[in-house]
């Protein structure tokens, strides 16, 4: 008898372990031909822009790409203190850059405050240099500005949502100093490789995706 509660466990464990790791790459295969958007035309639109930095950029990426209102996204290396930094330099640890994603939106679809608001979810911002299964200064945790105006907002929103945490957020919340394009083969990684590692929940993916739905008619 105790071996076989021994093997039931050891299944279960298996069970949980697997649906944790791959949760993101079920996402990635449901929502696949639904993120693929054409080519959008900025001209006459309210685009601006806004850096979120929260672990693995692979996944940071991919969560804005599902809003509506997000026209662009690009991942790079942003804060450091080199120039055009490769990725062995950034996870040497030696550079002072982290993992960051260029987030471009068009601001009369969708609001910053919203935007946040996701990210939030998609990290645990009491946790300092490390998201998931990554740890390091190249993983903190920050959301970086081009403009005082941005940077208000971004610092007003991060003190309210601080207030649901226990620990102190450790978020930054700083103007943005440099950033450099990652490496091609980091750009859009999930939708080149469905079953890539992701630190972000499914959940958060749906929730993403459903954030920002079109008004309905009158």
């Amino acid at each position: 008898m105790k071996n076989i509660l021994t093997l039931l466990a050891f299944i279960f464990g298996v069970g949980i372990f697997a649906a944790t790791t791959f949760s993101c790459s079920k996402s990635k295969i449901q929502t696949a031909e639904e993120n693929q958007k054409p080519e959008t035309n900025m001209e006459g639109k309210n685009i601006k822009e806004i850096y979120f930095a929260g672990g693995c950029f692979w996944g940071t990426e991919h969560l804005f790409q599902l809003v509506r209102g997000v026209v662009a996204t690009e991942v790079g290396y942003a804060n450091g203190k080199t120039k055009n930094p490769t990725y062995e330099q950034v996870i040497s640890h030696t550079t002072g850059f982290t993992e960051t994603v260029k987030v471009k939106y068009d601001a009369d679809q969708v609001s910053l405050p919203l935007l946040i608001n996701l990210f939030f979810k998609s990290i645990d911002p009491t946790v300092l240099d490390r998201q998931g299964n990554d740890t390091g200064d190249n993983y903190r945790s920050g959301i970086y500005s081009t403009d005082a105006a941005t940077e208000a907002v971004v610092k007003t929103e991060v003190a309210k949502l601080a207030k649901n945490y226990k620990k102190p957020v450790v978020v930054e919340t700083i103007p943005l100093k440099n950033f450099y394009k990652a490496e091609d083969y980091h750009q859009d990684y999930l939708d080149k490789n469905p079953g890539g590692y992701c630190h972000i929940p499914f959940s958060v993916f749906e929730e993403a995706r459903n954030a920002n739905p079109l008004p309905k008619a009158k």
